[in-house]
């Protein structure tokens, strides 16, 4: 069963508008949760909001958002005015303009959102404009209010639908000369950058999300296995330092231990070039 949708209203291409609405296209869901409990009854421990002057619990109802102005004030507002921002994306997600998807910076991508059409009036404009974009392999950007908050989308077709991930703003996205900058340009020889290459390309394989998984949830369920059962909880091996004397050396050694491994475990450039479409002939036939 598919979840609530975070926003509904209307994705518009100039003149053209359908009804959408937006879905997370992510979850963490999955991941193990904890409370905080009193070591001394076994209770869960209750935050409770309250007055920072005179300590009292302040009610929901009495709840307000304040903005501190530059006199210490605080300037009172109401969740309805919050609400009302006159901003046109606040119920229209209007594509501004059309970009190359590789024109987009990486580091600016942040959470991504499903967008589907709401009803069958609108499917017929919502597939326009999804075919039209991937027709011309172009992205859209366009502006959208999700919590009380703009945000930039950066659209693009995905399957039936339109993918729509959120994009940070440049004041988000710390100088990278900040932290480059200290960094000493290094020449690197030709024979220690043949050799890493090398390595590279051994180790070359091609992005399979279902191949991941998250180590640490698994040892936090290990753990509770155990304190559950009675059991010592199960301790980590101690990594073994691996200071590196001589740089050369330990890429020739990294190289030798690959070309000791068995061959069925090698993935040179070389073995995917030849063996590929053997194994493409053998997929079509089964």
């Amino acid at each position: 069963m598919a979840p609530r949708p975070n926003w509904k209203g209307f994705l518009k291409l100039s003149l053209v508008s359908c009804s959408i609405a937006l879905y997370p296209a992510t979850t963490t869901s999955q991941r193990i949760r904890f409370n905080i409990i009193n070591r001394e009854t076994g209770n869960r421990i209750r935050n409770e909001v309250v007055d920072s002057e005179t300590g009292d619990p302040v009610e929901p109802e009495d709840r307000v958002k304040g903005y501190k102005t530059d006199d210490n004030e605080y300037l009172l507002l109401d969740d309805e005015e919050l609400d009302n921002v006159a901003l046109e994306s606040t119920h229209t997600i209007d594509i501004d303009e059309f970009i190359p998807v590789s024109g987009v910076d990486r580091i600016y991508l942040d959470e991504s959102y499903y967008i589907v059409p709401q009803d069958e009036v609108a499917q017929e404009a919502f597939a326009v404009i999804r075919e039209a974009m991937r027709k011309e392999e172009l992205a859209g950007l366009a502006r959208v209010v999700i919590y009380r908050r703009e945000r930039i989308l950066l659209l693009r077709p995905r399957g039936k639908g339109l993918l729509a991930t959120a994009l940070r703003y440049k004041n988000e996205v710390r100088e990278e000369d900040d932290y480059f900058d200290d960094i000493p340009d290094v020449k690197v020889p030709a024979d220690m950058l043949k050799l890493a290459t090398h390595i590279l390309e051994t180790k070359k394989g091609k992005f399979e999300p279902e191949k991941f998984e998250d180590r640490y949830e698994n040892a936090l369920t290990d753990l509770i296995k155990a304190k559950k059962a009675g059991k010592p909880a199960p301790t980590p091996s101690e990594p073994r330092p691996s200071n590196v004397i001589n740089l050369m050396d330990a890429l020739r050694r990294s190289a030798k231990a690959d070309r000791q491994r068995p061959a069925s475990h090698r993935k040179t450039s070389a073995h995917h070039r030849k063996r590929a479409p053997a194994r493409r002939k053998v997929k079509r036939a089964s």
